[in-house]
């Protein structure tokens, strides 16, 4: 059985081709600057990377001219679309209305448009590649996988928040959390790792956006990033959570508008906006190490919060088993995952720093000793959803 994953941003498309007879990967890719002149695909198929430079103004372009390059003899990765057997795509809102991986129809696309003004940078794409797929493989089944879905399992007096309760009745404002596919995947690898479920695991996904989920028994019960993916620890641009204050402040100050201010939060903050240099995190951790102040002190930042989150975590589980680190930092920045875990001593937290010194492996890289077992785990969100898609069809 084949399945293509797709995720759709506001001018870019990602995909990965698996054939979950074995869970190999046939063929990635993404699109970039859809809508523009200049559009361009890199695909990816046996060890080659191709770039392909054709304007695609909308994302049925876009798909028309990706599913032509999986059936290119010259790359032969399938002989035609209709061995493609469904579609999962990775859906960002679903409000409180889904809560698991669903079979796409028409009340799924109602649902995303409910929650555009809960993620107006995500949802409106998603629909875009659910309407562009249905054009051009019409016959082909799709399922949504959605990342706040993994998070309907937590207490409601964790998700809530201390504002008048008519604004949770009116508008469904909560906490959501985000990244759940990421979280699942890996608190889901650990039980294997391990051959047991009954775990009390906190899984750090920590990137350019980056979210904590405490996952007891193999269900989110509490989590890091709430209404938006703004909360939470500070990211590389995202401001992550602050005294609301600050912002009617700013406001009245500078004279800036509720979209101004949502700009700040998201473009302008966290990392980059405390250091004043590129929204780039491994230049940040650079530039800390060689005496930058501001630098450093984001990045001290950064991993205080983690490890501050961490800890809150494990009070949400009543301990804590294991802790793991994936996405794009906590795989590969090997000094910010050793000095989350050095704040963590007092919890029974022991890092080796030998086993510690790797980038990108599965690995455990905690001491014999330590109380709590630590791994590095890559992510593999289009996996997930491939399984999602193969358990749902």
């Amino acid at each position: 059985m084949k399945i293509l994953v797709l995720n759709c941003g506001s001018s870019s498309l990602k995909y990965q081709l698996i054939d979950m007879e074995n869970e190999s990967l046939l063929a990635s890719g993404k699109y970039e600057r859809i809508g523009e002149k200049e559009a361009f695909l890199t695909h990816k198929v046996n060890n080659q990377k191709i770039k392909i430079e054709k304007s695609a103004f909308n994302h049925t372009e876009a798909i028309e001219i990706t599913l032509k390059q999986l059936t290119n003899p010259e790359y032969k990765v399938i002989d035609d679309l209709t061995e493609i057997n469904a579609i999962g795509h990775r859906l960002v809102h679903g409000g409180e209305k889904i809560a698991d991986s669903v079979i796409i129809d028409d009340s799924v696309v109602e649902v995303l448009k409910q929650c555009e003004d809960l993620a107006p940078l995500h949802n409106p794409a998603c629909i875009l590649g659910i309407e562009a797929c249905q054009k051009v493989m019409p016959n082909t089944p799709m399922v949504g996988v959605f990342d706040t879905a993994f998070h309907q399992t937590m207490p409601k007096e964790r998700y809530i928040y201390p504002i008048p309760y008519k604004y949770y009745e009116k508008y469904g404002v909560r906490k959501y959390g985000f990244h759940g596919t990421s979280h699942k995947y890996v608190s889901q690898r650990i039980a294997e790792i391990m051959g047991r479920e009954d775990l009390k695991v906190v899984t750090c996904h920590l990137g350019q956006g980056s979210s904590l989920c405490a996952i007891k028994n193999g269900k989110s019960v509490e989590t890091s990033m709430g209404l938006t993916p703004i909360a939470g620890i500070p990211m590389v641009t995202r401001s992550g959570d602050m005294d609301p204050s600050v912002l009617t402040y700013l406001m009245k100050k500078e004279g800036i508008s509720a979209t101004d201010i949502e700009d700040i939060l998201n473009k302008e903050s966290g990392l980059a906006g405390m250091s004043g240099l590129a929204p780039d995190f491994r230049e940040i951790e650079e530039k800390s190490v060689s005496g930058d102040e501001k630098a450093r002190l984001a990045i001290n930042k950064f991993n205080y919060s983690v490890a501050s989150y961490v800890a809150k975590c494990a009070v949400a589980m009543n301990g804590m088993d294991v802790l793991i680190f994936t996405g794009g930092v906590g795989e590969n920045q090997i000094n910010i995952r050793r000095d989350i875990c050095k704040q963590l001593e007092f919890m029974g937290v022991e890092i080796d720093e030998d086993k510690n010194n790797m980038r990108g492996e599965e690995k455990e890289i905690s001491t014999p000793t330590s109380k709590v077992k630590i791994y590095v785990i890559p992510t593999n969100e289009e996996l997930m959803i491939a399984r999602e898609t193969v358990r749902l069809i």
